[in-house]
């Protein structure tokens, strides 16, 4: 199939995170086409104590980005409490009354919202929706005016080109960060532990859930009473979930379900400009303003690199220096390309 080059379309976008003003500011220096954010609330996926905007910052932050040609997406992507969606909704009124550019969805409850009284605000579909068809992606757009899709990242490459070729929805792929191995937005293991649900509490681990104790040494965390992690006097320690913990199985310490890694798509980003991919989304609005105005800057110089390739015709090399400073921030001190390419099938 011979697809268009980047310039017989829009090039693809480098959507940023941004876990407060600074990351924001960060990210616009750093060369990100959007940025994406979230209300100090449980309608979206990073409920974090000390992250996220009030509405006052917001204000700030989308005029910063707007005077730089920067868009501004508002993650409302959590599953709306049904006895109560009243939240989610005046969410939605607030990011069109604040100048957000495009809401991040995932209820349907939510999307109607829009498309009934806020139709000039885009949609773009939230990972947390699952959807990994176009069949999915279309039935969005048809019932809600969808008009971009975030796929989940249990999609691998060649999935991703046959639901570019099914839709007219904008097709966005996490490009670097957190790998989890659960498809987003059908997790419901920290629920087990906690009796809260990521999908609408915004959290896998609420703070309120999680506590440290200093034991032999070392400190130990435990999400509600369960020990998920030990960690040594110099060890570095990581976010507290039950899919990332080490656990004792048959006399071995191990990370049982999931390794700490990030994903890195470098490697494969000429052939899903090619395929028509819109956007590029770097995860981590839980990480420092550092990180993203580092991990923004490698992957501008990349994304400009790749897409001169592809109209050129020429090569396309990962600059070491981008990896190396992409290391420095994955998890657990290694990449993968998760399930983009997948041999095992």
């Amino acid at each position: 199939m011979q697809h268009p080059t980047p310039t017989e379309r829009a090039r693809p976008h480098l959507v940023c995170p941004a876990g407060s003003l600074r990351a924001l500011e960060a990210a616009v220096d750093a060369g990100a086409d959007a940025v994406y954010l979230g209300l100090k609330d449980a309608t979206n996926a990073r409920n974090f104590a000390g992250l996220n905007f009030t509405d006052t910052q917001i204000r700030e932050g989308v005029a910063l980005a707007h005077r730089h040609g920067v868009q501004v997406l508002m993650a409302l992507n959590t599953f709306a409490d049904a006895r109560r969606p009243g939240p989610w909704f005046a969410a939605a009124d607030k990011a069109a009354e604040l100048g957000a550019d495009a809401l991040i969805v995932a209820d349907t409850a939510v999307m109607g919202h829009c498309r009934d009284r806020l139709p000039g605000l885009r949609l773009h579909l939230s990972v947390q929706a699952s959807a990994t068809s176009h069949a999915a992606i279309e039935h969005y757009r048809q019932r809600y005016g969808v008009q971009r899709a975030v796929l989940p990242r249990v999609v691998a490459a060649e999935q991703i080109a046959r639901i570019i070729a099914g839709t007219s929805v904008e097709i966005e792929v996490f490009a670097f960060g957190s790998l989890c191995v659960m498809v987003e937005g059908r997790c419901a293991l920290s629920s087990y532990a906690t009796g809260q649900s990521p999908n609408n509490a915004g959290v896998c681990s609420p703070a309120s859930a999680v506590r440290w104790q200093e034991r032999g040494g070392g400190v130990s965390a435990r999400l509600n009473g369960v020990l998920i992690d030990h960690y040594g006097p110099e060890e570095p320690r990581g976010y507290p979930t039950l899919c990332k913990g080490r656990f004792d199985v048959a006399g071995q310490r191990s990370h049982v379900l999931e390794e700490p890694t990030s994903l890195n798509t470098l490697e494969l980003l000429p052939r899903l400009v090619q395929m028509g991919v819109r956007a590029f989304k770097i995860e981590g609005r839980q990480r420092s303003a550092a990180y993203v105005g580092e991990v923004t800057r490698a992957w501008r110089a990349a994304l400009d690199r790749a897409c001169a390739a592809v109209e050129d015709g020429r090569p396309f090399t990962p600059d070491p220096a981008w990896q190396q400073a992409l290391s420095r921030h994955a998890e657990g001190a290694q990449t993968t390309l998760g399930a983009f390419e997948r041999p095992w099938r």
